[in-house]
């Protein structure tokens, strides 16, 4: 008697079985004992957590919503066109329409000389907040502007409405920045105080050269710039006083 050999199928069937990999328990389902935060740490109040983007990308959206709005009653309030605020500024009167329309993002030159035309401060032309005893303003809700080219941030630390004569200021310079200035309002004054590398200043006919830990007292009511000449980031405080002369 002849066998009959083993069925091909049926031992390709066996030889292609696969076994199942071995259960993993996720963490769920994990019954190791887990440690519970103690009473001090679960009393200690949690620190406010600053999106990546926010004063950046997603705040210059809000930024030209609120100078928008802020120009547009500026200008009205003085009865002025926008040819009117053109002459006074030297920003063209499209651009101005472009702002006040919130289809662009002026750039930190272009809103001084609009502040300076209007004869307001500039946190005014930011958008204030009403006044309270105590402003808080947060590091991420700070509005970041910079100049055209892009090499000169400047960061408004006052909170809105805490005062209507002095502002405070982070200004960040990368190197050989330069950054001029239009004379400011009559009685304006500039205190500068260098944080990090090496800062020229100049106002009117005067320049001096800083570095950190120096400390510069000047007029803004004049032309004046400040000029990183060196080949680091050069980070500085900038406290600005309006006189009597703006109304």
């Amino acid at each position: 008697m002849v066998r009959r050999p083993a069925s091909r199928k049926r031992a390709g069937a066996k030889s292609n079985a696969k076994a199942s990999p071995p259960s993993v328990p996720s963490p769920a389902d994990d019954d190791s004992e887990t440690t519970e935060p103690s009473d001090e740490a679960k009393a200690r109040p949690s620190r406010p957590k600053v999106e990546a983007n926010s004063g950046d990308d997603i705040g210059a959206a809000e930024l030209a919503r609120r100078v928008a709005d802020t120009l547009r009653r500026f200008r009205k309030e003085r009865q002025l066109s926008l040819d009117d605020l053109s002459q006074r500024s030297g920003v063209s009167r499209a651009a101005l329409s472009q702002i006040e329309g919130g289809r662009t993002n002026p750039t930190l030159s272009v809103l001084w000389k609009i502040a300076v035309g209007l004869e307001i401060p500039f946190h005014d032309l930011l958008g204030t907040s009403p006044n309270e005893s105590v402003l808080v303003l947060r590091a991420g809700d700070a509005p970041l502007l910079r100049s055209a080219d892009g090499r000169t941030e400047s960061r408004l630390l006052s909170p809105g409405g805490s005062s209507r004569d002095t502002e405070v200021y982070e200004l960040r310079l990368l190197p050989k920045a330069i950054h001029r200035s239009e004379p400011h309002a009559t009685g304006t004054t500039e205190t500068v105080v260098v944080l990090t590398g090496a800062l020229r200043v100049g106002a009117g006919s005067t320049i001096h050269d800083l570095v950190a830990g120096d400390t510069m007292f000047f007029r803004a009511d004049v032309e004046h710039f400040y000029e990183n000449r060196s080949t680091h980031e050069t980070r500085c405080m900038d406290v600005i006083h309006y006189g009597h002369g703006r109304t």
